[in-house]
């Protein structure tokens, strides 16, 4: 089949690893998605919550799927960011929680 060519014999718990991978990089794939569909309805540049924690799953998937490759260079290119979406998750609600504050001031 075409998939031979492209991933060659694969045990059935390789084949398990290889749809791991494929669902780390789907997930990861999704923040672009969320944060365009959200860009397009404000009519503006706008990065949802939801952007930030595909990010994170996708990446904490993809750093999983590099350790079992042994695969360094992946790793450090995935691994890192799971730290930096969490800071970005921490500065968001920080945020909000300042603006919520802010206008109970108001009323």
């Amino acid at each position: 089949m075409w998939w031979h060519s492209i991933i060659g014999n694969v045990s059935a718990g390789n084949m398990g690893w290889i749809i791991f991978g494929f669902i780390g990089q789907i997930m990861f794939t999704m923040r672009f998605i969320t944060q365009w569909l959200a860009s397009e309805k404000a009519k503006k540049t706008v990065v949802p919550q939801s952007f930030w924690i595909y990010s994170i799953l996708g990446s904490a998937v993809l750093s999983i799927y590099a350790i079992y490759r042994k695969d360094p260079v992946f790793l450090l290119g995935q691994l890192p960011s799971v730290f930096i979406y969490f800071r970005n998750i921490m500065l968001n609600r920080k945020s909000e929680v300042q603006a919520a504050n802010s206008n109970s001031l108001d009323v």
